[in-house]
């Protein structure tokens, strides 16, 4: 049996993530320790004590799921011997973590990168310019002709599974999607996110990332991690740069990573980070997929039973 280990993406987030890691864990407290030398701020504060509206701000969500994400990975790969893990993956943001995970990006640089992310895609759209939403239980093909016919900049940010597709765009165009699924009598909300992720509004934060991705140290994968681009693992180090700086407008390819690791014999999933939005879909993607999340101490120490 195959697994595989993922690692959520924004809007995982919640104020006190990571604490009891930290109160009970050597190595994850000097975890936290590199995250705030690497950034030159408490982003520890930021996890343990908030207040909310801070940690939802995108500059800090980033390095905050990061560095609670990467932590309990840690020790939970410390504490228990998990074999037969085949691939990583994570969803956006998560992305990075499993590059760290797997060894092919150290662990500082990625926090640096991500916090200036966040950043450049905040910065990027006029807050209130644009907005997402999620769509239930509508085909691909549908999504993308409303997207086209709305008139606007509007598309697919997110194939999260059969059941779930987000889409990000101008506010205009968005709303158009929306009102015009709920005249056809399908479901769709509108998310609470501060920036149109993963659209055509995110190419001034692409432009400004790939300068920062460029200057980034690489190693070397223990672990194949599974593009958002691709849908298949990264090929070699050089493919690294280019497909996180394509990342940024692109959709996410989540149920198409599901389904490759999938037929490529894996049968369990281990989400790891705050929250289990992950191993939830992969049940939409899966339906016979064992999951398995791990979002804090508690959940560490029972992994074994």
């Amino acid at each position: 049996m195959s697994k595989m280990v993922v690692f959520p993406g924004q809007g995982s987030q919640v104020v006190g993530m990571g604490k009891d890691l930290y109160e009970n864990s050597a190595d994850a407290r000097a975890i936290f320790a590199a995250a705030d030398a690497a950034l030159g701020f408490s982003i520890t504060k930021i996890c343990f004590e908030g207040p909310a509206e801070d940690l939802m701000l995108t500059k800090y969500t980033q390095p905050a799921i990061l560095t609670v994400s990467y932590a309990l990975w840690k020790e939970l790969s410390k504490r228990h011997q998990i074999d037969g893990v085949k691939y990583m993956a994570g969803h956006s943001l998560g992305e990075y973590t499993a590059l760290v995970a797997s060894g092919a990006v150290d662990f500082a640089e990625a926090v640096r990168a991500v916090h200036q992310r966040g950043s450049f895609m905040q910065d990027a759209v006029e807050v209130g310019k644009g907005s997402m939403a999620a769509v239930i239980d509508v085909p691909r093909d549908a999504i993308y002709k409303m997207c086209d016919e709305s008139g606007h900049i509007v598309s697919p940010a997110n194939f999260n599974s059969p059941k779930q597709i987000v889409i990000s765009g101008i506010a205009e165009g968005v709303d158009w999607v929306v009102n015009k699924l709920k005249t056809e009598n399908k479901k769709a909300m509108k998310l609470k996110v501060s920036a149109p992720f993963h659209s055509e509004l995110m190419k001034p934060a692409e432009t400004r990332m790939k300068e920062v991705l460029w200057a980034m140290n690489l190693g070397g994968f223990r672990t194949e991690v599974i593009s958002n681009v691709t849908a298949r693992p990264f090929t070699s180090l050089d493919e690294i740069r280019p497909l996180l700086t394509s990342q940024i407008c692109g959709a996410v390819n989540w149920e198409d990573s599901i389904l490759f690791a999938h037929r490529s014999g894996v049968t369990e999933l281990i989400e790891v980070g705050p929250g289990n939005v992950l191993a939830k879909l992969a049940g939409q993607i899966v339906p016979d997929m064992k999951t398995r999340n791990v979002a804090n101490w508690t959940d560490i120490q029972n992994f074994g039973a």
